[in-house]
């Protein structure tokens, strides 16, 4: 009895002096995703939508990966190259996670039978079936209630192919002689992504993920693998499931892909159709990150998208850009760039959330009036102009950044730019003519003189402004004037011109804009084609 009793008072020494000279170690501070998450928010009574970030911090142990049907092969064959090239990228990322204690799920459907003794495949089949399951885990899902508000953005209904038709024939030929079947030719998940025996999981089942996401008491779910239109969105496992039955999932939105064929609508290019579905998921789905939040470096871009990118600026509220403009970035401009559009904050005209990213881009597109804006954000565009980089302006936004009768330095912490038109476009606005008439819109560059490509093939017996004449006479030396306007009994004015600038960038700016001139195919060509030449490294300009 007294043995015991000195038996128990020492072990219980010996515990307290553990835990003084040996302290909990590392393992007991759980290592942590620091993530900065992305939706979209819709403007007030408009179509509009403003990115929205959010920082949060994730226990990776409270944290799994989903890789959505990463496949061997695939009917498409630039599917299969796309995917030969996101599959490194995501191995490396599965890497940093499951190190840091993330549960890995491999997912690739329909090449269940090829896992059947894998040990990935046992561990899931072992975990108990959940007594909690969702009505309809087990199904697809092809909408949820607040995709009901939305516009899906592509059509998919060609099953998304980009593959040109002997391009096709070939692979097709290709999979057949390799005993494959063209329409599902894939058995098993690309081997360039490892699956960790002593760790993974591999399963299809959405009643079976549901349960090991329960059993490991899974909190946050991040999503990588293609496609996103189709599988990545729908699948048991998918983004509408996760979120319909409340569980926290987020899409990796530089490790993915979509089916679309930019042959089909909205008649983009191949990775803007990509991220049309991105944006649509971040306004009605779920949140998005980049893989570099968690491995650093930079996020993946795939080799293919050399798109350059336009940042387009647009804060005013006299003639609905934030409506015509998003439409022109996908009609026009969508099959050659990846244009990133920020509105002003509805609750600060002043304000314009999310400005940094023009620091990004290739060239600023503007169309923002009488707005001050904070010290930080207005550097953030001076400092862009005097990069040299292009910058193109319509209708308002030669007065951008300064006030009509009032002086700036009374609005306190705000800033203007009352030299912006002059610095930037070489303009001279002063005002404008009455509102109701419409201007005359005549050609007055010369053959040889200046950058003709910008007018090229425009008929301008059907180009005329809605908006009023704006007066901007005289324009500055370095300019050169490209169209001209006029009404009855007045002088006529400069319309549109391009601008070589201190700098050395170049700029174009047209006073046309108003909401009437968008559905004119000249303007739109008109617009179009100053883009193309302010973003040409060899453009012509005025001698």
């Amino acid at each position: 009895m007294i043995k015991t009793m000195y038996a128990l008072l020492f072990l219980m020494a010996f515990m307290v002096l553990g835990v003084f000279f040996f302290p909990p170690d590392a393992h007991a501070q759980t290592s942590r995703f620091d993530l900065t998450l992305r939706t979209r928010a819709q403007l007030k009574d408009s179509n509009s939508f403003n990115v929205r970030e959010a920082q949060q911090s994730w226990d990776a142990d409270t944290t799994a990966v989903i890789v959505c049907d990463m496949w061997d092969s695939h009917h498409c064959f630039r599917a299969v190259k796309r995917v030969q090239k996101l599959a490194p990228e995501i191995e490396k990322f599965l890497q940093v996670t499951r190190d840091q204690g993330a549960t890995i799920i491999h997912a690739p459907s329909s090449c269940m039978e090829f896992y059947v003794e894998h040990p990935a495949r046992e561990r899931a089949v072992d975990i108990p079936m959940s007594k909690s399951l969702p009505e309809k885990i087990g199904e697809w899902c092809y909408q949820i209630p607040a995709e009901e508000a939305g516009e899906y953005p592509i059509d998919q209904t060609d099953g998304g192919e980009d593959d040109g038709a002997e391009e096709h024939q070939r692979w097709a030929s290709e999979l057949e002689a390799h005993g494959r079947d063209p329409k599902a030719p894939w058995k098993r998940q690309i081997a360039s992504i490892k699956i960790d025996s002593d760790v993974d999981f591999i399963s299809v089942d959405g009643k079976e993920i549901w349960s090991i996401l329960e059993s490991k008491h899974i909190e946050h779910i991040l999503m990588v693998g293609v496609h996103t239109n189709m599988c990545v969105l729908g699948r048991p496992f998918g983004l509408r499931q996760m979120v319909k039955n409340n569980r926290q999932i987020v899409l990796v939105r530089d490790l993915t892909d979509a089916m679309y064929n930019p042959a089909a609508a909205p008649f983009v290019n191949h990775h803007t159709g990509t991220d049309l579905i991105v944006e649509y998921i971040e306004k009605w789905v779920c949140p998005t990150v980049t893989s570099d939040q968690i491995v650093g470096g930079t996020p993946f871009r795939f080799s293919s998208d050399t798109r350059p990118r336009i940042a387009m600026l647009i804060g005013e509220s006299e003639y609905e850009t934030q409506r015509t403009l998003p439409r022109f970035a996908i009609d026009a401009l969508g099959k050659d760039y990846r244009v990133d559009i920020l509105h002003e904050n509805p609750e600060s005209k002043n304000d314009f959330p999310g400005i940094d990213r023009i620091a990004e881009a290739d060239a600023l597109f503007i169309s923002v009036r009488r707005r001050l804006l904070p010290k930080m954000q207005l550097d953030v565009i001076r400092q862009f102009v005097n990069s040299g980089k292009p910058v193109i302006g319509i209708r308002t936004a030669n007065h951008a950044f300064c006030l009509k009768g009032k002086a700036e330095s009374q609005s306190e912490g705000l800033e203007a730019w009352p030299e912006f038109d002059a610095e930037v476009f070489g303009g001279n606005y002063s005002g404008h003519h009455a509102n109701d008439i419409l201007t005359k819109v005549e050609l007055c560059l010369l053959d040889g003189d200046g950058p003709g490509e910008i007018v090229k093939n425009i008929e301008f017996d059907q180009l005329v402004g809605n908006g009023s004449l704006y007066k901007v006479s005289p324009l500055a030396k370095t300019t050169g004037q490209l169209l001209s306007g006029s009404i009855p009994d007045r002088e006529s004015e400069p319309v549109a011109w391009y601008n070589v600038r201190a700098d050395g960038g170049r700029s174009f700016y047209t006073s046309l804009g108003h909401p009437d001139d968008f559905e004119n195919p000249q303007f739109v060509k008109l617009l179009k084609q100053a883009v193309d030449w302010t973003m040409q490294s060899d453009a012509k300009v005025k001698k």
